[in-house]
Formats: C-alpha cells, sequence, structure tokens
C-alpha cells in the first residue's frame, strides 16, 4: 500500500501506543483522525503533526460507550476523506487474580478491548466492501494473547479474542481486498501500567508514581512505543497477519503451544515470586 494521502483512523491516540503510531503514520504521509478521551492530550498531539508537515483530525470519544462507530467512520470521512486503515488501539488492563475480578470490572474490560474494536473494524469492513474499496484493519492485541500469566488471565483473555476474530475477519475479508492484522506488543513504556494499577483499585501514598513498567519485567521484554509504531506502519507497507515486536514473546508463545506442562511451570513459578513480593 501507498500511505501517501490515506486517512487513518487511530483510537486510543492521547498516549503511548496510539499517539506514536498516529505520529508515525502522519509521517508517512497519511491523514490521521485520532480519538481518545482526553481532548487536551489530542490537541497536543494534533498539533504535534501539523508542524511536523502532517494532517490531523481529533475526535473526543469515550470507546467504553457502545455505538461509536458509525458516527466515528461518518465524522472522519467528512473531515478527511473514506478511511483505508484503522488501528483499534483504545483498551485497558486489569491485574487481579480471575477469582478477584468482579463481574463489572470484566464487562467492562470486554466492553472497551473487545466489543468497542470489534464493532469498530466491522463498521469499517462493511463501508470498504460498499466502496469496492482496499483498505486494512488492525487491532492492538498483546503478546499474551498467546499465553496468559497469572494476575492479567482476564485481560490475556480479551488479547486473546481479539486475536482469533482478527484471524477469523482476515479470511472472511480476503476477497474483497481488505487486510485485517492483529499487533502484539510487549510491556511497553507507557502510561498503560499505571492506568493497569489505579483501574485495579491500587493506591499510592502521597508523591509516589507507579512504574511505566512493572519492577519485575525483565528488560528483554520492555520497548518503547515507537517501536511499536514502526511496525504498525511497516505492515501497512507489506501487510502481514500478525504483528509481532519481539522475536522472543513469539518464540515463548510457540513453546508453550507446544509444552503446555512447561507453561505451567513458567506461570507457577511467576504466581510464587508474586506472592514473596
Amino acid at each position: 500500500m501507498d500511505l501517501r494521502d490515506k486517512v487513518a483512523l487511530v483510537t486510543g491516540a492521547s498516549s503511548g501506543i496510539g499517539a506514536a503510531t498516529a505520529l508515525a503514520m502522519a509521517k508517512a504521509g497519511m491523514r490521521v483522525a485520532i480519538v481518545a478521551r482526553r481532548a487536551d492530550r489530542l490537541a497536543e498531539l494534533r498539533e504535534v503533526i501539523r508542524t511536523t508537515g502532517g494532517t490531523a483530525h481529533a475526535i473526543t470519544c469515550d470507546m467504553a460507550v457502545a455505538g461509536h462507530a458509525a458516527g466515528l467512520l461518518s465524522e472522519v470521512e467528512s473531515a478527511l476523506g473514506p478511511v483505508d486503515v484503522v488501528f483499534a488501539n483504545a483498551g485497558y488492563g486489569l491485574e487481579l487474580t480471575v477469582a478477584e475480578t468482579s463481574t463489572e470490572q470484566l464487562r467492562r474490560l470486554f466492553e472497551v478491548n473487545v466489543f468497542a474494536a470489534t464493532d469498530l473494524l466491522s463498521e469499517a469492513a462493511r463501508r470498504l466492501r460498499a466502496s469496492g474499496r482496499r483498505g486494512h484493519l488492525l487491532m492492538c492485541s498483546s503478546c499474551i494473547a498467546r499465553y496468559a500469566l497469572p494476575r492479567v488471565g482476564v485481560y490475556a483473555a480479551a488479547k486473546a479474542a481479539q486475536l482469533s476474530i482478527c484471524q477469523a475477519m482476515r479470511a472472511e475479508l480476503e476477497g474483497a481486498g481488505i487486510m485485517v492484522s492483529s499487533v502484539h506488543p510487549i510491556a511497553t513504556e507507557t502510561e498503560f501500567y499505571p492506568q493497569m494499577q489505579s483501574a485495579s483499585g491500587r493506591e499510592l501514598a502521597a508523591g509516589e508514581k507507579f512504574p511505566l513498567v512493572p519492577d519485575h519485567a525483565p528488560r528483554l521484554f520492555v520497548q518503547s512505543p515507537d517501536v511499536v509504531a514502526r511496525a504498525v506502519v511497516k505492515c501497512l507497507r507489506s501487510p502481514r497477519p500478525e504483528v509481532w515486536t519481539s522475536f522472543s514473546a513469539r518464540l515463548a508463545g510457540a513453546v508453550f503451544a507446544l509444552s503446555p506442562r512447561l507453561h505451567h511451570m513458567v506461570m507457577r513459578r511467576s504466581q510464587r515470586r508474586e506472592r514473596r513480593n
């Protein structure tokens, strides 16, 4: 795909992977619609894109509220033109055991991470097919879509659901010239982890801050959002089914799939370390 003047819609674009990817898309010549809840952050990103010679349109929206997909796409079409690329990146996590997670927390997590993302990609697919245009639809999943970890099982389940949806949509839309890809970052130095802690009910003493990544995360499995952004743009230029930003994480997924016992051993060791902490 020649990315120049193509129109992209990125959700969860106020910070982290979403912001970095929107900026990378704009630098590649794309016209970008950025969507998030925080209007001030969107305004800052829009100005950064514009000062670098790009085109951006900001839309303040809470993806947790159902029914936004059609309205979002229509607004982007009016402002920038027909949408060629959708990156469903909005989401958040929980760090709780499955038994500690309430039904309300479970439903809200899936509402944002799975239902809203699926609704958006489905609406975009219908519009692309109706117009006969080619396009590329992406969801930001995670490396743990392939293997759950203790205390993030519910979040891992949502990421696994995204992976399955992308796999199915990719086959369903192949004949229409629409590519579907899932993106699988590892731990990323963004606001995601602090927000996860807050959503999980953690509290800090005055003056303290949550780290950007867990203290126990190996540096081998930590990266910057720019790494993910570059990988997404590369995938748009040369489409692939899955975007993995760490060979080690992808290899671990393959090994664990072949040996569930090994996966259990690693998870048991991780859980014991958590208990000691």
